[in-house]
């Protein structure tokens, strides 16, 4: 039986900028899937040790992608250390996957407070209450953090905001039926995306 999720995907049918390609997957999985804008951030530590973790998307533009975390993270700690990173889509009711590579900056404090303006009450004071990735004695401590700060105006904590990869390589992966599966990859050439076909 055939997947019905297999179709070529063909050089000469891409966008010459990967970002209008993205632009086109994405809104066809805005459609198909329920939350197209969640990726996989993998970053390494100054002696390389690898982690990956989810985030969300929440601008994909000229300047990269940009998404919002804690700075004391993890991650944060990671991104400081090694500004490298990885973003990953996994689009399974498509059988597409886009992976991009590039260096990573933190954005102005000046976005990061529009941005966080626009959030959800709870979601501010889950932001303001958590140091993420800071080890705590208990779930009960956690919402009394919270408790503590409900019905305050909650402005951006410091160790919060945003941040922007800055791509530097794209691959575009389409499924097609017994593995044999379609990638295509833009590079950059100076100021030139070049587009080529990798074995699956």
């Amino acid at each position: 039986m055939s997947d019905p999720r297999a179709r070529p995907l063909r050089e000469a049918d891409v966008a010459a900028d990967p970002l209008e390609q993205f632009r086109r997957w994405y809104g066809e999985a805005a459609v198909a899937v329920e939350l197209p804008d969640a990726m996989a951030l993998a970053t390494a530590a100054r002696d390389r040790a690898p982690s990956v973790r989810m985030v969300l998307l929440k601008l994909a533009d000229e300047r990269g992608f940009s998404f919002f975390t804690g700075y004391e993270s993890r991650k944060g700690r990671e991104l400081a250390a090694n500004p490298q990173a990885a973003l990953l889509f996994y689009w399974h009711a498509l059988g597409r996957q886009v992976r991009i590579d590039g260096t990573v900056e933190r954005l102005p404090d000046a976005e990061s407070d529009a941005y966080f303006e626009t959030r959800p009450a709870g979601a501010q004071l889950s932001a303001a209450a958590s140091r993420q990735s800071e080890v705590i004695a208990s779930r009960d401590e956690l919402e009394a953090r919270v408790t503590a700060l409900a019905g305050d105006d909650v402005e951006r904590p410091s160790w919060w905001g945003g941040y922007v990869l800055v791509r530097t390589a794209y691959a575009f992966w389409q499924h097609r039926e017994n593995r044999l599966h379609d990638r295509v990859r833009y590079r950059r050439d100076r100021d030139e995306w070049v587009v080529e076909r990798l074995s699956p």
